[in-house]
């Protein structure tokens, strides 16, 4: 077993500090009111064997705690008075300093929590050093001068989650759909040099993987762009290879030429989708990681004709090169992150016979070999949003466009079409597990003699209406002024050269947080958790109609404040990584083990069935579609399937449910390698001698990380650099829809 320091550095758990800290409140006591030294053996053998019972690694935080608890609970609470005084005495002395011991274990690489926060992020290299250091300084910021002690104190209880604190000092953003289009035909400018418009397809990747690399830079989250904005740039080549080559048409049939430039076309096609293929992933931004990038593909994006057969060319080169994969770096073939691939599912593809089906096709080997792209119905998506659009890659979803005016001066700008160049302010997260777990304390629950149905539901709500408007809302509102005044001087790429808007030196950001061009979240997580609690029922069964009340109040609330604002609130189905680890120590701390409901180390992604719950993937995406138009501002589902790169027909019968069914949704399938043996397959998750969840090779048995290449799906992205020993349980515990 495993203790967290408070600076982050993991230790073996010694029950023998237990004592010494407890005999040392002891010997302050008068004599006759000391514990005997048995009374402090058992103490401590009591809790050693609870800590074991949480199944995790425990932080010196809980470990006093419970000492604490115990102590108050001992014949003798003068020894606990002694403890709590020390401790006090102690905290005090450390407030001082907190922020440098953190950062100096981070550079030295000892810091558990921060190397595991974040799966697409290398700790150990000086990039990510630089941006996690520049973190815990604005998180301290932010924690002493920018937020209200209210909302930090909920936030450090996990009654809500200020995502993003780290960014929050900054007058940054979360995450946006990048008007390429703009930038490309109409010409931007990258670090004070002017880029003009390409005249070739190659030249247009080139010019579009360093304007990512740029937004990246100039901000937190990820981003969107679609291929339909590069396809025009195919007949740009076609057209100057004619002219360049012309005089070869004296000289060959006019079908022999016409093929010659096509061959070159093509030529050209493959270079430009390599570019972004290897940039994406060998870039890196100042935050120390690749871009978080999404490409979105929809075939009926543009008009029908030549750039639609062009497009698809482009989507068919863009899916035979991600099935390809990268190399490692020992030259092996494995399945990267980044870009992440989204396909759009329509009537022209999304059925044998139809014309381009041949891509659904192609695209369902893809996901089978490298767990991309994901799906978008475009038949649900119009019926909720009434267009098609990407999302941001995690899930987020801008709000269908409201704007009647060209207030962002973009070069493009379409009324009534406006997606691109618009971005998300950022996200608040209610933990509703919480909301629940308080209620149960106060009135009682299904299994409870205070049984009550009327009063539990009105309490319920009570609570969470309470922290709606009290926490969730002020929280809310904090990001939006953060970015108030913001100059558009901070990142002239975004603001001033056509990737979000091109405003005036100068001059703010301001009317582009109002009227809907930009969202802003709130988040919410452990749906099936907080219905558990109160109704003792899964949200699949009897618990239904609790959870869609939940998810209608939570919607009730974001249109009360987007009519109070003028800004567009949007419920978001948080796609919680390293927090679903934080909220679920903070339900055991406040709570205790409660089964069903607090004994995993984990809380489920926003309205998803759990984890560990039998139901086959076609009535899992069935039943989460209904939560899913729900949560308008972000919303995913998935299914969990084995090996499928035998199965194709498998694939695409999933792929067809999808666009009758639900609007967005992936297959999670396995696709690692192991550097030692070479074996290619899963990677298993088996628990070391200390009760610590590691990886493991089940051909070899190597659990040496940096020698094999493990990619799962946590957040809507793909992670390949591990995960807290929350999330792993979750990825562990995982169980196959199909």
């Amino acid at each position: 077993m495993k203790v967290i320091k408070r600076n982050g550095v993991e230790v073996d758990f010694t029950p023998e500090k237990i004592k010494n800290a407890i005999s040392s409140a002891n010997e302050e006591v008068n004599i006759m009111d000391q514990l005997t030294v048995r009374e402090i053996e058992m103490i401590a053998i009591g809790l050693t064997n609870t800590f074991k019972f949480m199944n995790r690694s425990v932080s010196v935080e809980e470990i006093q705690d419970a000492v604490e608890r115990r102590l108050m609970l001992s014949r003798s609470p003068e020894v606990a008075r002694k403890y709590i005084r020390y401790r006090y005495d102690r905290e005090k002395a450390r407030k001082g300093n907190t922020t440098d011991d953190t950062v100096l274990t981070l550079i030295e690489c000892n810091n558990e929590e921060i190397k595991q926060e974040n799966s697409n992020k290398n700790s150990t290299i000086i990039p990510t050093q630089r941006d996690y250091i520049a973190g815990e300084v604005n998180k301290d910021l932010t924690r002493r001068k920018l937020l209200s002690k209210k909302i930090v104190n909920a936030h450090d209880k996990g009654i809500i989650h200020f995502h993003d604190a780290d960014y929050f000092a900054q007058h940054s953003h979360n995450c946006d759909l990048v008007n390429i289009e703009d930038m490309l035909q109409n010409g931007t400018v990258i670090s004070g040099t002017m880029i003009e418009k390409p005249h070739k397809f190659s030249t247009a990747c080139n010019i579009t993987t360093q304007i990512i690399a740029q937004v990246a830079s100039s901000q937190y989250g990820g981003q969107s762009i679609t291929l339909a904005h590069l396809a025009p740039f195919v007949d740009e080549t076609r057209q100057k290879y004619r002219k360049d080559y012309g005089q070869l048409l004296s000289c060959m049939t006019q079908d022999d030429y016409y093929n010659f430039i096509e061959q070159l076309v093509k030529e050209d096609i493959v270079r430009g989708v390599q570019t972004i293929q290897y940039q994406v992933v060998t870039l890196m931004t100042t935050n120390g990681q690749a871009p978080f990038i999404t490409v979105f593909m929809d075939i009926n994006e543009v008009e029908d004709g030549q750039v639609r057969k062009d497009l698809a060319i482009i989507i068919e080169e863009v899916l035979k090169q991600r099935i390809q994969g990268v190399k490692n770096e020992v030259g092996e073939w494995i399945t990267p992150a980044f870009p992440k691939l989204i396909y759009c599912l329509d009537e022209n593809n999304a059925r044998p016979g139809s014309e381009y089906y041949y891509l659904t096709e192609l695209s369902a080997k893809c996901t089978a070999k490298r767990m991309v792209p994901d799906y978008i119905s475009a038949k649900i998506m119009r019926e909720l949003k009434g267009d098609v659009y990407t999302c941001m890659g995690c899930r987020s979803f801008l709000t269908p466009d409201r704007t009647t005016k060209n207030i962002a001066k973009a070069k493009n700008w379409k009324k009534g079409k406006k997606y691109y160049g618009r971005f998300n302010q950022g996200v608040v997260t209610i933990n509703l597990v919480d909301v629940a777990l308080t209620t149960v304390q106060l009135v009682g629950s299904y299994n409870d003699h205070r049984y009550n149905p009327s009063l539990i539901r009105k309490t319920f709500f009570d609570i969470l209406d309470y922290r709606l408007e009290h926490l969730c809302y002020p929280a809310l509102m904090a990001r939006h002024k953060r970015l108030e005044g913001t100059s558009s001087d901070v990142a002239p790429i975004l603001w001033q050269y056509g990737a979000l808007a091109r405003l005036e030196k100068g001059e703010t950001i301001d009317k582009l947080l109002h009227g809907g061009y930009s969202t802003i979240s709130l988040g919410y997580a452990g749906l099936y958790e907080a219905v558990k609690a109160i109704t003792g029922e899964s949200h699949t069964g009897g618990g239904k109609g609790f959870a869609l009340q939940i998810m209608e109040g939570l919607n009730d609330a974001c249109n009360r404040w987007k009519e109070k604002e003028d800004i567009d609130f949007s419920l978001y189905g948080t796609p919680l990584e390293s927090t679903t680890y934080k909220f679920a120590k903070c339900l055991q701390k406040r709570f205790g083990i409660i089964p069903g409901v607090t004994d995993k180390n984990y809380i489920t992604n926003s309205y998803h069935v759990h984890v560990t719950e039998e139901i086959d993937a076609f009535t899992k995406l069935k039943f989460e579609s209904e939560f899913q138009a729900l949560s308008p501002g972000g919303a995913i589902s998935y299914v969990e399937v084995p090996n499928m790169n035998d199965n194709i027909p498998a694939v695409l019968s999933v792929i067809e449910f999808i666009y009758d069914n639900i609007m967005y949704a992936e297959l999670n399938t396995k696709s690692d390698y192991c550097q030692e043996c070479g074996y290619e397959g899963e990677i298993k998750i088996v628990k070391d001698e200390s009760g610590k969840l590691v990886w493991e090779c089940p051909n070899c048995g190597n659990r040496d990380q940096d020698k094999m290449n493990v990619a799962r799906r946590t957040c809507g992205y793909i992670g390949t650099h591990y995960w807290n020993q929350g999330r792993t349980q979750e990825i562990a515990d995982r169980v196959l829809h199909l």
